[in-house]
């Protein structure tokens, strides 16, 4: 049988009731298809409902083939080492025993003497070159995903789920991912906001909160359809807000032809020669003809303006997300940030960062790049002041902000509104309920936990309780395109486009880069730290 992955009529909410999913019916080939959609849309949950983590509340699931899924996190022990994703642990320390000379007969003829070759093997085709016992821990985020990756590989599945298999990962571990994908000719389908990734996939299939639709071809050629798809929704709005108007119209003509009818009836009947019955009997046809209008023209206006609120929630859902941010101030020639002779690092005999200098002045915007390990997160930790520095110095002469993938500033506990409110005392309500609207939290949607958000929704919110009101002179972002999905990416490019603040920013996506008009770079290189001008 064909290796295939088919939704039949598949329903599931989560724990409030709200359903995320109904009666959704999709199939997956042997393809590599790219799953796209909003943040909190249900892509990760829907990964979950087809490895079988969640089960539907209706509707089926059924996978023909093997399955194999990398998480947006690899989860890890503490004694955990690249072996154990491979399930290789046993037979990796039997090979060692032997190497010892300590393995019995009966071992030794057990022993998968290629496994450590392939293991590596399978490591190097994801640009990983680490031995198998290494522990997960002692690697960053980037390498853990490349371990995870090379551990699907390995295990040569049927179908491979991604969730968002880029995110952490430098500008050679992202390459080695597309390349990856791009000779992969088994299933797959990948959860991705990685517009170059995407190029490389077969097909498209959008998840929205109206269902889910397949788009043969790549990225471009979906937004180039959804262009399309958007410009006759806003045709089709316009239609339909011309049509209500034009019932209104008609609706109200002929009450008032109706009332002219009447008041006439009425002054006939009042200048006498008509019996009393005749009049009784016009009056009433006058006042049933005049309801059978009147529940006509309410009938007839029902009906246009449903067709405007199903034009409109269209348009709604096809249209990005726009941001407009309040002004910095910020002055040309104002010093923004200082470094001088910076070491820093987390065990003194193993420095991450050695006698970095550099400065940032006025509104420039800086990219700190270098492939995973060389400390670019460690360098935003020190200018945040959640590191010490061992030597030298750093000092931040203006207002400033983080942000983290993990949106540390926001409480969990609280709910998005609450979060701004506490971080801007100086709002009223009316400030807030604004500001969360600009970043598509809108009425109930501000009151949502912070816990429960998605990555991308978390970073939308911690974007809006900062930004909101009065933006800091200088945001420093630590890979921000992470959790977002591509309509809140592009309009947060947009806003940080007109931010005319100073921005330091750590990123491997570089349409991202591109499209915010960064000025400088700044590469960063394992156990040592260079300046370079772009």
């Amino acid at each position: 049988m064909p290796v295939s992955i088919v939704l039949s009529d598949l329903t599931w909410s989560p724990a409030d009731g709200r359903p995320l999913f109904s009666n959704l019916d999709i199939a997956f080939g042997a393809e590599r298809a790219g799953l796209v959609g909003r943040n909190g849309v249900g892509k990760t949950t829907l990964l979950r409902l087809i490895a079988g983590e969640f089960c539907p509340q209706s509707g089926r699931v059924t996978v023909n083939g093997r399955l194999a899924w990398l998480r947006q996190r690899v989860q890890q022990q503490a004694d955990e080492a690249v072996a154990d994703l491979f399930g290789a642990r046993d037979a990796l320390a039997l090979l060692r025993r032997a190497e010892r000379g300590e393995a019995t007969t009966n071992e030794l003829t057990s022993a998968d003497w290629t496994l450590e070759a392939r293991i590596a093997a399978a490591l190097a085709r994801v640009g990983l070159d680490v031995p198998a016992e290494t522990p997960l821990a002692t690697l960053s985020g980037g390498q853990s995903t490349r371990a995870g990756l090379a551990s699907l590989v390995f295990a040569e599945p049927d179908f491979v789920l991604l969730d968002e298999p880029t995110n952490n990962l430098d500008r050679e571990g992202r390459r080695a991912m597309i390349d990856l994908l791009a000779g992969w000719r088994s299933g797959a389908i990948v959860v991705s906001h990685d517009r170059e990734l995407l190029e490389r996939m077969d097909a498209i299939v959008e998840l929205t909160s109206l269902g889910v639709t397949r788009y043969g071809g790549n990225w471009s050629h979906y937004r180039e359809l959804k262009a399309h798809q958007l410009a006759a929704a806003e045709r089709d709005l316009a239609d339909a807000e011309k049509r209500l108007a034009e019932t209104k119209r008609n609706a109200q003509a002929a009450a008032e032809r109706q009332a002219r009818k009447t008041s006439a009836g009425r002054k006939h009947g009042a200048g006498g020669g008509t019996p009393r019955i005749l009049l009784g009997a016009r009056k009433n046809r006058s006042e049933a003809t005049g309801g059978v209008m009147a529940r006509l023209a309410e009938r007839r206006n029902d009906e246009a303006r449903d067709d405007v609120t199903s034009a409109r929630q269209r348009v709604e859902t096809l249209q990005s997300l726009t941001v407009a941010l309040p002004s910095t101030g910020l002055p040309a020639g104002r010093a923004v940030l200082t470094l001088d002779a910076l070491t820093a690092g987390y065990a003194p005999e193993r420095p991450v960062l050695r006698d970095l200098s550099f400065s940032i002045v006025g509104p420039e915007r800086i990219v700190v790049t270098g492939p995973n390990g060389s400390g670019k997160t460690t360098l935003l930790q020190v200018i945040a002041g959640e590191l010490r520095p061992w030597s030298g110095s750093v000092v931040v002469k203006v207002s400033f902000a983080m942000f983290d993938q993990r949106a540390r500033l926001l409480d969990p506990s609280r709910t998005i509104r609450d979060n701004f409110l506490k971080l801007n005392p100086q709002a009223d309500e009316t400030a807030c309920r604004a500001a969360l609207a600009r970043f598509m939290f809108r009425a109930d949607a501000a009151l949502q936990t912070v816990s429960t958000l998605s990555g991308g929704q978390l970073l939308r919110a911690a974007l809006a309780c900062v930004l909101g009101v009065s933006p800091p002179s200088l945001l420093i972002l630590d890979e921000p395109t992470n959790h977002l999905d591509i309509h809140s990416t592009e309009a947060i490019e947009a806003g940080l486009r007109a931010y005319d603040g100073a921005l330091l920013v750590v990123s491997h996506d570089e349409a991202f880069l591109q499209a915010i008009g960064i000025s400088r770079r700044i590469a960063l290189t394992a156990l040592r730290s260079r300046r370079m001008s772009a």
